[in-house]
């Protein structure tokens, strides 16, 4: 990855959608060490180490019926031509939209019911942060009801190559490559204590210095914790929580590095 020029087929912003516009800045300030940057219609561009990262959104201005969520979006050449193969594929899609002439987007669903948008920059391309900076958006997950349905449309649509492995009796987690990088990973949904399995959907890792002092200061302004946190083996420390606006997202303190 080139920093400050995302690859086309690649994550390239993300989009927090939240009720409480102004407590869940302060809030996002002060655990993720975000910079509220220039002001945009119902919302303010994220800024990680004083570059664009994403935009922080007052859910109010956002379509009827949007739950607080982080929406990712993925570049694309060609907006209509990507929203005709997500339907041929068996997704569904919005119409394409201009923003503002900064690109062209679309909202898509794939077939396990999982959200995510495409972007066809104009004059804007997106995220410039390192992702490994603390704050950045820097790994993304899909939870979907049917992994096998949702890789094979993931990569049917992006030319991504998949590798699974087991993950513990009877799961797997599938690692999402574009042209030999890994960049996303894709395992089935888990339920919740009432065995209601969780809908299809990406989540966001942030990279953080410390998972546990992260948790702590969450926990201490009001968020919680959902799940976490844990070891992953030679990838580093990791937790879900949720802030106190209902915006759910997970911390990563990456394993050293050799």
């Amino acid at each position: 990855m080139t920093i400050g020029k995302r690859k086309f087929r690649e994550f390239c912003w993300i989009n927090v959608m939240t009720p409480e516009l102004a407590e869940a800045a302060k809030f996002f300030q002060q655990v993720l060490g975000w910079q509220i940057g220039e002001g945009l219609p119902g919302g303010h561009v994220i800024q990680v180490d004083g570059l664009p990262a994403g935009a922080l959104m007052d859910l109010a201005v956002c379509p009827p019926g949007i739950p607080p969520v982080i929406g990712v979006m993925i570049k694309v050449e060609n907006a209509e031509t990507t929203v005709a193969r997500v339907i041929a594929l068996g997704g569904s899609a919005e119409p394409v939209m201009d923003v503002a002439g900064n690109g062209r987007m679309a909202s898509c669903t794939d077939p396990t019911g999982a959200i995510f948008n495409i972007w066809q920059p104009l004059t804007k391309d997106g995220a410039e942060c390192d992702p490994c900076v603390p704050g950045a958006p820097t790994w993304f997950e899909l939870h979907t009801s049917d992994p096998e349905q949702a890789v094979k449309f993931y990569t049917e649509l992006l030319g991504w190559t998949a590798v699974a492995e087991p993950m513990g009796p009877g799961m797997t987690y599938t690692t999402l490559h574009l042209d030999g990088t890994p960049i996303a990973g894709a395992m089935r949904a888990m339920s919740d204590p009432q065995g209601n399995v969780h809908p299809s959907h990406w989540g966001t890792y942030f990279t953080v210095v410390s998972a546990d002092a992260t948790v702590e200061l969450t926990k201490q302004l009001g968020g919680e914790l959902c799940f976490g946190p844990h070891d992953i083996p030679k990838v580093g420390r990791f937790a879900l929580v949720k802030s106190p606006q209902g915006v759910s997202f997970l911390l990563l303190q990456h394993a050293p590095a050799n």
